[in-house]
């Protein structure tokens, strides 16, 4: 069963940026193609236990387990020694990224207190996005009384264009709440 996102993009998305940008190809309509989440773990090396939970979270939140990322050399003023975990980080592709999107757009984001839109700022140049969130409470997958600590994590929303104002309008166009 396709996702409702993913057949919003199809059916209406689509058509209006081919109208707006004037595409002579389908080929050339800006489209998502995949959704990274990566989280910091710095306690994580001392308490195991909170690794674990964080691996949960984010298994909940997106819907696949993660992989570990782990440090390359120690770098002692951090108390980071060589090959410790040091985050986590989920790849999100097809229907689970259009279903993890969906649940971003209307359901967490406006549960965030005092919620007025996510920065339009946050492009990088080379048309993909990235939101910084402060906690993990904001999903409705999450137990508050099974959280160890509130941590939070970052999204990155990966386009196939280079253009900012194109990938801008593509993820307007699917319903992300940017500030006006």
């Amino acid at each position: 069963m396709a996702q409702r996102l993913k057949q919003y993009y199809l059916d209406k998305v689509i058509p209006q940026l081919t109208e707006t940008f004037q595409y002579t190809n389908r080929q050339e309509v800006p489209q998502i193609t995949k959704i990274v989440i990566n989280r910091g773990i710095g306690e994580a090396s001392q308490n195991s236990k909170f690794l674990d939970s964080c691996f949960e979270e984010l298994r909940l939140i997106s819907g696949q387990h993660g992989v570990v990322k782990r440090s390359k050399k120690a770098i002692a003023g951090f108390k980071v020694r060589e090959n410790m975990p040091i985050g986590i980080s989920v790849t999100l592709r097809g229907d689970r990224m259009y279903a993890f999107l969906d649940r971003l757009i209307n359901l967490a984001l406006p549960r965030i207190r005092d919620f007025q839109g996510i920065r339009a700022k946050s492009f990088d140049g080379h048309g993909n996005y990235t939101i910084g969130l402060e906690e993990q409470l904001m999903f409705p997958e999450i137990d508050y009384d099974k959280i160890q600590q509130i941590t939070g994590m970052d999204i990155s929303i990966i386009t196939n264009t280079n253009k900012d104002e194109e990938a801008k309008a593509l993820l307007q166009a699917l319903g992300m709440p940017f500030r006006k």
